[in-house]
């Protein structure tokens, strides 16, 4: 535990962060995944709106520095790809995991 007062005050800031960037980090994945199940059904308009939505939320995040910008980056194109995809009617791309 610290002692000093300025260490004490250190550790409220790093759980109020850690708290913080939790909550933001889980709405990225969030905002993924309903953009891979808009995909995955073929329905391109949600695709499409959904994309939008995760895009805004990936780019306020790489922002705020809670994710890096090329994380941001990589997620958008990700995303793109897959939507892209599916415009064309071709199939999905394939990758690892959800991004």
């Amino acid at each position: 535990m610290p002692h000093s007062a300025s260490a004490k005050k250190r550790h409220r800031q790093n759980l109020r962060d850690r708290d913080r960037n939790r909550q933001i980090k889980s709405t990225v994945k969030t905002a993924i995944r309903k953009v891979l199940d808009a995909v995955s059904s073929g329905n391109l308009e949600d695709a499409r709106e959904q994309f939008r939505g995760a895009t805004k939320t990936a780019d306020k995040a790489a922002a705020k520095g809670t994710i890096h910008p090329n994380r941001a980056a990589r997620i958008k194109s990700r995303l793109s790809a897959r939507v892209l995809a599916l415009a064309k009617g071709e199939a999905p791309v394939a990758g690892k995991g959800r991004g």
